[in-house]
């Protein structure tokens, strides 16, 4: 994992087809009857990573994509900061769902979306111009942001 990101660092410019998964993923040949679902959220590099991945995972699963298809499908739903970023991987670098996985969270870690602890409803106040409903209204957002202690 180390080498692939100290190989990514040293790449500057994009790869020759801008594809860096490696041979055997390019070479699954898509089913005859396979179609690219429209239904899947862009990524652009502002949200947290772990949820799109996520998301993807539900759709892939939904769909029974091989490791070749992810790979593909993936990828078409990156924009903005995170297709350049995919972009700049060097060719045939990618070579398990798990490691580009890890590697793409790792890129986006200061997009993360962190879990409020119970301390966090602390700081959930009224504001002088807003309504009881709205602070209410609020509280409750934020309380289900908050994990259940078992």
């Amino acid at each position: 994992m180390v080498e692939l990101r100290q190989q990514v660092a040293k790449e500057t410019l994009p790869t020759k087809h801008g594809i860096p998964f490696s041979e055997h993923i390019m070479m699954e040949e898509l089913p005859a009857h396979f179609r690219a679902p429209s239904h899947l959220p862009a990524y652009d590099g502002t949200t947290d990573p772990a949820e799109h991945i996520y998301k993807f995972g539900n759709a892939a699963r939904l769909h029974r994509y091989t490791d070749g298809i992810k790979y593909r499908v993936f990828f078409t739903t990156l924009t903005n900061s995170a297709q350049q970023w995919f972009d700049q991987l060097p060719a045939g670098s990618v070579r398990s769902f798990a490691e580009f996985s890890s590697l793409f969270q790792h890129q986006f870690s200061n997009s993360k979306k962190y879990q409020k602890s119970i301390i966090s409803l602390f700081g959930v106040k009224q504001e002088d111009n807003k309504t009881l409903k709205a602070y209410v209204q609020h509280f409750n957002t934020t309380i289900l942001e908050v994990p259940i202690a078992h």
